[in-house]
């Protein structure tokens, strides 16, 4: 008897408190910790910028490109490290992480067509409104071009675990 395919939750992380804060709020919701089988099908996906040609300013000797480019791949590197941590410990395990250049609207919903993800979960960043005008909201843009379930997790404005005010 064929093995019937586990649905598949997307979570696009990024170098921002939001996005490991979204993780964290799907582990705690969707998984249950060290579950032999959990009930899902975990894709971390980071959106790795590609750095823009333009950014050749024409200065002899310095290759402006390739250090940017650098850069990028540590942060990449953080936020999958961070991700994996994140799941250790929240004791779920399988899950996959990758990493893949571009926009991150475009790799999101790339990332859902891949995989036949049946929910993508993204943090909110909370940009004020001219900020979204001028970069545009990716969680705004995925929940209207995503062709599957979006959840936007918000992390709550003040969190008072203590019981102090």
């Amino acid at each position: 008897m064929a093995s019937i395919a586990k649905p598949v939750i997307v979570v696009g992380v990024d170098d921002n408190e939001a996005s490991f804060y979204a993780l964290e709020w799907t582990l705690d919701h969707f998984f249950v910790p060290s579950a032999p089988n959990p009930p899902f099908d975990l894709r971390i996906v980071h959106c790795k910028p590609v750095p823009s040609s333009s950014m050749g300013f024409g200065i002899p000797g310095v290759d402006i490109f390739s250090h940017v480019d650098t850069n990028l791949k540590n942060i990449a590197a953080r936020v999958i490290e961070r991700a994996r941590e994140i799941c250790i410990s929240k004791s779920v395990n399988g899950a996959t992480l990758e990493t893949v250049e571009g926009d991150a609207r475009n790799v999101l919903c790339d990332a859902v067509e891949r995989h036949h993800a049946t929910i993508l979960a993204v943090g909110s960043h909370g940009h004020g409104s001219i900020k979204r005008a001028v970069l545009g909201s990716v969680s705004d843009s995925v929940s209207h071009h995503a062709h599957c379930t979006v959840m936007i997790v918000k992390k709550p404005k003040a969190k008072h675990e203590d019981g102090h005010h």
